[in-house]
C-alpha cells in the first residue's frame, strides 16, 4: 500500500509524492527522532541530492586587502597623518 505525503510551505509549491508504507514509517520514526516534520525531512534528502552550486564572488571581494593585521586598531594613526603644507599665494 502506498501512502500520500503533501508537502507545503508559504514559498514553496506543493508536491504529492507516493512512498511505500514502510518507507512511510521510516521516515516517521525519522522525524520522531529527529524533531523535524516528515516535509523537512524530504526536503532535506532531496535537496542534499543536487550538486552544490559554487557561486562566484564578485569581482569587488578582497579589492581592500591590504595584508596588514592592524588596521582595525590603528584607523586613526593610518587614516589621519597630520602633514604641515605649504601655504599658497595668490
Amino acid at each position: 500500500m502506498c501512502q500520500s505525503i503533501v508537502l507545503l510551505s508559504k514559498f514553496m509549491k506543493a508536491t504529492t509524492i507516493y512512498l511505500p508504507e514502510e518507507t512511510e514509517n521510516q521516515l516517521q520514526e525519522m522525524a520522531n527522532s529527529t524533531g523535524k516534520s516528515i516535509a523537512e525531512l524530504i526536503q532535506e534528502l532531496i535537496i542534499s541530492q543536487f550538486p552544490q552550486s559554487s557561486k562566484k564572488s564578485p569581482k569587488s571581494v578582497g579589492m581592500g586587502a591590504s595584508g596588514r593585521a592592524d588596521l582595525s586598531s590603528k584607523v586613526d594613526q593610518l587614516l589621519w597623518i597630520e602633514e604641515e603644507l605649504p601655504i599658497l599665494t595668490n
